[in-house]
């Protein structure tokens, strides 16, 4: 079937939506007889971002060597970063094709933490993607986004999955006479988390954040009230979906969230606002709610069944996402 190369700015251990999409992708891509290969900055000298350590920034050097011995059928860019530029830039010198996606929003992201001004930002991915055979992204409200601003190439929306064989719960549902309120995700500023901890403030929730990030030491010290757990995987990712009544999204800025639909296939409401990624996925009062007002979203989704959540949530399968992608590959 061929050599798909996957070309990334994230390490393989990352925790965040990029990584486990493209690794279940592989795991897809294999059982229909394709071969995966990976660049990512494990082959190059790389370092943390000012700020955000989860961010890498790599001196992609020998980057001709490496793709000359992977010899790719298909070659799909999926980060704007060092690594992504110098992929493309290989790619447009042979005239060789090739598919980016867009994952994050980091216009609106860069302005956040480092007060690049947006504009700036999306006249350079808007610049990266330009050449792309085509550009996958996360959702329908995405692609009218990205050609909103300017994105002239086809476009294309993606799905994301659950891998129910993994999440599963290791122990009893406990119970708790508090509301208990879940977050999981990257712990930085962008995510507004503050949103979620200031609710710490009414002693009938219990708040929970599973995840870890450069904005957990302030957020901890601000908020005493609200636990911080670290990331969990797997069986002790699923506990901690099991145990919580409302699931709550806080960030502006995602344009997915693969956490939503984990969370929706243990049946677990989710409250979040009415923006891009959460207005994609959740259906007002099938399995959470959307209102600019959390703690309303919240109190309604009390009101839903945990049952009718789990079936509504069987949509979301890695096989889907695989389809898509498969679809959109295009021989160098």
């Amino acid at each position: 079937m061929g050599i798909i190369l996957i070309v990334s700015d994230n390490l393989s251990n990352q925790v965040n939506g990029v990584v486990t999409t493209f690794t279940n992708i592989e795991n897809q891509a294999i059982l229909n007889g394709y071969s995966v290969k990976h660049i990512n900055p494990s082959f190059f000298w790389h370092f943390s971002a000012p700020g955000y350590p989860e961010i890498k920034v790599s001196l992609a050097l020998g980057i001709t060597k490496l793709i000359t011995e992977i010899n790719p059928t298909y070659i799909h860019i999926c980060t704007e970063g060092p690594i992504g530029l110098a992929v493309r830039h290989w790619c447009c010198r042979r005239g060789y094709n090739y598919n980016t996606s867009y994952h994050t929003k980091y216009p609106e992201f860069l302005y956040k933490i480092y007060g690049i001004p947006e504009s700036l930002t999306y006249d350079y991915v808007r610049w990266f993607h330009a050449r792309s055979n085509t550009v996958i992204t996360t959702t329908k409200t995405m692609v009218c986004e990205l050609k909103n601003h300017g994105f002239k190439n086809t476009i294309i929306p993606w799905t994301r999955g659950v891998n129910r064989e993994l999440l599963k719960p290791t122990r009893p549902k406990t119970s708790s006479s508090k509301i208990r309120l879940l977050s999981v995700g990257r712990v930085s500023k962008e995510k507004s988390l503050e949103d979620l901890c200031k609710l710490s403030s009414d002693l009938s929730y219990q708040i929970t954040i599973v995840g870890d990030g450069p904005h957990r030491t302030e957020l901890q010290n601000n908020y005493p009230n609200v636990e911080f757990v670290g990331y969990k995987h797997n069986g002790d990712l699923a506990n901690y979906y099991q145990d919580a009544d409302v699931f709550c999204f806080t960030s502006k800025v995602d344009t997915f969230g693969i956490v939503i639909i984990e969370a929706l296939a243990m049946g677990c409401p989710v409250a979040a606002y009415p923006v891009p990624g959460p207005i994609d996925i959740i259906e007002n009062g099938v399995d959470g709610y959307l209102d600019y007002d959390l703690q309303t979203a919240i109190q309604k989704c009390l009101t839903l069944n945990t049952e009718s959540i789990k079936l509504n949530s069987a949509k979301w399968t890695w096989e889907n996402c695989w389809a898509i992608f498969e679809k959109s590959l295009i021989s160098i």
